[in-house]
């Protein structure tokens, strides 16, 4: 059979092709404020929110872990002072942390996903070794092996491989230093347009929270949904992005980053706290503090 003239299948579009790009326009910002799921909801409230704050930090003292992002936070918010102090004593400024780079923050918060700390640390040591460039051009199979040891090794390696082929593809270079200028909204319509975090899941994806808080010093609140149900501050039958919504609605700015440090550092140390019987949260008060 003749096939008809003019008639030409399409061709499959290329892997790191930016998927949302065609429907973004250059300098649009998509606005991604959406007023509170649960306005009826009035937990948690300032004070409660603080009062875990406090209560967690005496129990567990501040995470080391999180310490040199704390004191990255902090620095921001006195440099003015600091560099006024430094001008008229003409003592040299304090000792801040080395930043971490945005692009190995996403990177490192993609590989910890569902990992162990040690083996998403194991995984990005291991893909730091092989180079962002060699990343873009490899064979997606030998980019899983790479970080085979972090788990979900198909599922991570084809987004990185993505978000870096379309960086590229978009920016001429592996670098994403630029959104450090930019606004929330701003952050999140750059990263909607990589495939793998798309507009549909910008607003709520745990890897742009993680990055906006820990790389970017904003003021967001990644999500840990057991731990929401589990006391109290959303409806037991919320979703992952109404909670988002809710939590960064009602908690305090000032509040967020130690909060979400410590309930992480609680929730890993104390998971017995909730466990799933009959399909449903339930507490275990007795072995939680």
């Amino acid at each position: 059979m003749r096939k008809q003239e003019g008639h030409k299948r399409k061709p499959a579009p290329a892997e790191h092709k930016c998927s949302p790009a065609k429907s973004i326009r250059k300098g649009t910002v998509i606005n991604l404020t959406v007023t509170d799921p649960y306005p009826n909801h009035h937990r948690p409230t300032p004070e409660e929110c603080r009062a875990v704050r406090d209560d967690l930090l005496a129990f567990h003292g501040f995470p080391q872990q999180f310490a040199n992002y704390r004191e990255q936070r902090l620095n921001l918010i006195l440099k003015p002072e600091n560099e006024q102090r430094s001008t008229i004593s003409s003592s040299p400024e304090p000792v801040v942390p080395p930043m971490e780079s945005v692009l190995d923050g996403l990177v490192s918060t993609i590989l910890s996903q569902n990992a162990t700390d040690a083996n998403s640390q194991r995984a990005f040591s291991s893909l730091s070794l092989h180079g962002r460039m060699l990343v873009v051009v490899a064979d997606s199979k030998c980019i899983e092996n790479a970080i085979r040891c972090g788990g979900l090794a198909p599922t991570k390696a084809s987004c990185i491989k993505n978000m870096l082929s379309c960086l590229l593809e978009k920016r001429g270079k592996l670098c994403l230093e630029y959104l450090r200028d930019l606004s929330i909204d701003e952050i999140k319509t750059e990263l909607s347009q990589f495939k793998g975090i798309g507009p549909k899941t910008v607003s709520s994806h745990p890897n742009v929270a993680c990055l906006l808080m820990f790389n970017l010093q904003q003021d967001d609140f990644p999500v840990d949904t057991h731990i929401a149900k589990a006391i109290g501050w959303v409806p037991m039958e919320a979703d992952t992005k109404r909670i988002y919504v809710h939590l960064n609605t009602r908690i305090p700015n000032e509040l967020k980053f130690d909060l979400n440090c410590l309930l992480f550092t609680h929730g890993k140390a104390y998971r017995t706290c909730i466990k799933k019987e009959d399909n449903q949260q339930k507490k275990e008060t007795s072995s939680c503090p």
